[in-house]
């Protein structure tokens, strides 16, 4: 699995625009081959700031859809509502918390 984060920093007029964009595209994408999760988080600091977070069955997986008609159609409307540079991670997971919860525990002393 290959987790996505991407960090999006709007201008304050725009944000309004982006929210409703995602609204209508986000089915879509969850639907898309490949996608396992997809959820938009808000800076609770800076509401200008939004992130996707998103579970893909592999890199290959988002790259397809980082190649596809769906993706472009939505960063042609996106990318122009950009305050600043976006900001995109991928990860992969290193100890899930169920692997974390199946490790021995020390023996505690107190």
């Amino acid at each position: 699995m290959l987790i996505r984060i991407v960090r999006m920093t709007f201008a304050e007029d725009t944000l309004t625009v982006f929210l409703d964009h995602f609204d209508e595209v986000s089915p879509n994408i969850r639907q898309f081959p490949g996608c396992q999760h997809l959820a938009l988080w808000q800076d609770a600091d800076a509401p200008t700031v939004c992130t996707t977070y998103s579970h893909w069955d592999s890199a290959a997986a988002l790259d397809r859809y980082r190649d596809s008609e769906l993706f472009r159609d939505a960063w042609a409307t996106v990318k122009p509502l950009f305050a600043d540079r976006p900001e995109a991670h991928s990860y992969t997971v290193a100890r899930s918390a169920e692997a974390i919860e199946q490790l021995p525990r020390p023996n505690s002393s107190r």
